[in-house]
């Protein structure tokens, strides 16, 4: 009798220039906890989006992947249907493997919100979102959802966006929130940081940082030099992944 091959669960990271990514190593000591050996997480780094398709021909037996820079609004056209949070945000950030086709959801806002909230004072009603990828979408529908007013700040702004030659101290003191979605000061390149008029922050302030790598960033230790309280992307990494763990398994 033919041995039956144990079927493996596979998952893993859509991206590039992902090696430094906090998912594989989360997800593995996750699978090991939980004894799941036949279980496995790897990072798939590809160059350019469209050899997303050829990946999907060789690489067998996948149930789940998450998909960070640059590729959270590219995966759209590769996916069959779109949970309405992830449509509404326009991108996505956890893929489910399904027997219609692959399934697109945005966990980013429950895990910014959730991660968010708990240092959040009564002063912080309007924030400035630095940054116009696909992760600032997710933070401006959350921001929108907690009744949080916002601002986009960018190199290149459009109608009703903010540039960066543009802030000055009436801005900074109004909007007390500042959160970073740029990839600025992600290790290797932990000096640089987003261009804004820093000395304007103070004790007011709560400076949110999705880079989780270094823990402090030059934009953090900006705003903490300063006063203002600071936060990193790390809670809010670790709630997006255990909620992509949810729906993989559909609970």
């Amino acid at each position: 009798m033919a041995k039956t091959e144990k079927k493996q669960f596979r998952y893993g990271l859509l991206g590039k220039g992902i090696s430094y990514s906090f998912s594989k190593g989360y997800f593995g000591k996750k699978f090991e906890a939980l004894g799941l050996d036949d279980h496995t997480y790897e990072n798939f780094d590809l160059p350019q989006i469209e050899m997303f398709a050829q990946l999907l021909s060789i690489e067998k037996q996948l149930c789940g992947m998450n998909v960070t820079i640059p590729y959270k609004e590219a995966i759209l056209p590769y996916l069959s249907e779109i949970d309405q949070v992830a449509s509404e945000i326009g991108a996505v950030n956890t893929v489910q493997f399904t027997e219609n086709g692959l399934k697109g959801y945005n966990t980013d806002t429950y895990g910014f919100q959730n991660s968010l909230a708990p240092h959040l004072k009564q002063q912080h009603t309007k924030a400035l979102v630095l940054g116009t990828g696909g992760a600032s979408k997710a933070i401006l529908y959350t921001l929108k959802e907690m009744n949080i007013g916002s601002s986009i700040v960018s190199r290149s702004p459009s109608f009703g966006q903010i540039g960066y030659t543009s802030l000055n101290s009436e801005i900074i003191r109004e909007h007390t929130l500042i959160i970073n979605c740029t990839p600025l000061g992600t290790h290797p390149n932990i000096a640089d940081k987003a261009p804004i008029p820093y000395n304007y922050i103070s004790k007011e302030h709560l400076l949110f940082d999705l880079i989780y790598n270094p823990a402090k960033s030059a934009f953090l230790l900006e705003g903490e030099s300063r006063g203002a309280a600071i936060c990193n992307g790390l809670r809010m990494l670790e709630l997006q992944a255990e909620k992509s763990w949810e729906i993989w398994n559909g609970t």
